[in-house]
């Protein structure tokens, strides 16, 4: 009896929420609730794999995500791993490292979802340990980095939640920004980082503003973030991607950090306006 209680509580909350949605006047388009265990959905997600960006730490894998128990885990390693690209002498950081010493991974919707305008929401726990940089993110469809336009709903690193618009600077090579920042000791809440919070993007034409837990962290005019050639990344469609990079540029020292480390995520959810 109290475990058909329990489903039936568990029901009636589930259908609070969808009527609670509906009443706000969203439509979920489009969900990933990683309710199978094995690999992401191949339909939904793709990988990137090696040295990616910002001169971090990891290599990307495909290894390093699952779906486990209705949660998506990815997984960053202290392993080493062989570098296929390595040049000896080479210049650039991507073929210069024999060996990448981390592995981890990072997955995106590019080429197989994409949405202008909506509620982008994800509820996850994040690892907020020394040189550890999970990330919930999403990139124009069109243009090359800036320019099409970069939303962090979450990024964490150096015992700081960031919330960020990225585009194109005035300066040629440089960037602008809409970003703010906050530190996880600023929540008052010592068991903060073993706790799943939920992460928030509504985005309309003309304002994103990004929330954590109902706490708003961003609050854009999206009038104010142009490009130079007076394009603007954030009219266009967007794509997702989930990462736990490294070190790199940003990331901190994780040299004495415990490994395995997790990003582990409940659900993704995009709604848009009926």
């Amino acid at each position: 009896m109290k475990s058909l209680v329990s489903v039936c509580a568990l029901a009636w909350l589930l259908a609070s929420a969808a009527a609670a949605q509906s009443s706000e006047g969203w439509k979920l388009v489009w969900s990933d609730e990683f309710d199978k265990d094995g690999p992401p959905d191949p339909a939904k997600w793709s990988y990137e794999t090696g040295f990616v960006r910002n001169n971090e730490l990891q290599w990307y894998q495909p290894e390093n995500a699952w779906c486990e128990k209705g949660m998506l885990i990815i997984e960053g390693r202290r392993e080493q791993k062989k570098n296929p690209n390595f040049e000896a002498g080479n210049a650039n950081w991507k073929n210069s490292r024999e060996f990448a010493e981390y592995t981890s991974a990072s997955i995106n919707t590019r080429g197989k979802a994409s949405w202008k305008y909506g509620r982008f929401e994800m509820r996850a726990r994040i690892d907020t340990r020394a040189g550890l940089w999970p990330a919930f993110w999403s990139l124009g469809i069109e243009g090359r980095w800036p320019n099409n336009g970069e939303v962090d709903i979450m990024e964490y690193y150096k015992n700081t939640l960031l919330a960020n618009l990225i585009w194109a600077g005035q300066t040629p090579g440089r960037t602008a920004s809409f970003t703010k920042r906050k530190p996880i000791t600023s929540f008052a809440d010592p068991d903060w980082s073993s706790k799943f919070h939920l992460w928030r993007m509504d985005w309309d034409e003309n304002r994103i503003v990004i929330t954590v837990d109902g706490e708003v962290l961003n609050d854009s005019d999206l009038n104010q973030a142009a490009n130079p050639d007076g394009s603007n990344g954030y009219r266009q469609a967007q794509y997702i991607l989930l990462n736990l990079a490294i070190g790199g540029n940003a990331g901190g020292d994780p040299s004495a950090t415990k490994f395995p480390a997790r990003f582990e995520v409940d659900y993704v959810r995009i709604y848009q306006k009926q």
